[in-house]
């Protein structure tokens, strides 16, 4: 069963437009190909403060999720260098929380 993909509205604004042309086309079919169908085989589980999110990896980029049985919610997308650091303060505050938190940010692309 396909995942439909969601973005939050950071990754969207923020994110997606700072990647490099190259790297965009990468990450598009890493998406479309890995996530909307094996998103468990291809990802890894995220730990510590982001734990219960995810990660796959794109060369040095990696895309950072979560995902239920039908939707998969990509909520940053960057370098390796600073994305978890990203990703703390962006989610961070919501941690713990019910995950219904993304659905009123959450942007199709």
């Amino acid at each position: 069963m396909p995942f439909t993909i969601s973005y939050h509205k950071e990754a969207v604004k923020n994110d997606i437009p700072a990647l490099p042309a190259a790297m965009k086309v990468r990450i598009k079919s890493a998406i479309e190909t890995k996530l909307t169908m094996y998103p468990e085989q291809y990802a890894l589980p995220l730990r510590r403060t982001l734990k219960g999110y995810w990660k796959l990896r794109v060369g040095d980029y990696r895309i950072i999720f979560e995902f239920d049985r039908s939707t998969i919610i990509v909520l940053g997308i960057g370098h390796r260098k600073d994305i978890y650091d990203r990703m703390k303060n962006r989610i961070g505050p919501l941690i713990g929380k019910a995950n219904n938190y993304l659905l009123r940010a959450v942007e199709e692309v």
